[in-house]
């Protein structure tokens, strides 16, 4: 099967595990954007199943019609990207996992990483010692203190156990005022 792979930016699904289970297929990575419709319509002409990690790229009607060759369509995701009705028209299969259900650890840690930057001015500090200077300050720290998280869905729950991990105390509102915890 000709699988095309669009927006893998830093060509990390290669070094996935899981990548193996492609070995047999013939497989081209794309590590760069591309909206252009005919660009996109030439570089995917031969392409059985597309797959999408991102939501950037636009697959609409115009591009639809010229991939005869298109089976399947794979987002991780949403996909408000893609034309479902084109799709099912050309008997193009999409198919995506909401993953509603599993904790998103990779944005909840990202979201630590900005929280303790803001609390230790880790951004401010870099930037005085790119221009010569030493320690501008020390920040603050986060023991005791007390963190709100606005939405207790798959990134916030796992904000939240990070909470209590560091000795903080935490509120979180999830819109419902039934479950405030």
């Amino acid at each position: 099967m000709k699988i095309s792979i669009l927006d893998d930016y830093h060509d990390t699904l290669r070094t996935l595990a899981c990548f193996e289970k492609l070995q047999d297929h013939d497989v081209t990575m794309w590590t760069d954007h591309v909206q252009d419709v005919t660009a996109l319509a030439e570089r995917l002409k031969e392409t059985e199943a597309l797959v999408l990690i991102w939501e950037r790229t636009q697959i609409r009607a115009p591009l639809l019609e010229r991939l005869d060759k298109l089976k399947l369509i794979s987002q991780r995701s949403v996909y408000p990207h893609i034309d479902i009705g084109a799709c099912t028209r050309r008997g193009v299969i999409v198919s995506s996992n909401q993953h509603a259900t599993t904790p998103s650890y990779a944005a909840a840690e990202l979201t630590w990483g900005l929280v303790l930057a803001a609390a230790r001015q880790i951004p401010q500090q870099m930037a005085a010692l790119q221009s010569g200077q030493w320690q501008i300050g020390i920040g603050s720290t986060l023991r005791g203190k007390i963190m709100g998280v606005w939405g207790y869905g798959r990134i916030g729950k796992v904000v939240a156990a990070r909470c209590i991990d560091r000795g903080r105390h935490r509120s979180q509102h999830t819109g419902n005022s039934r479950s405030r915890r």
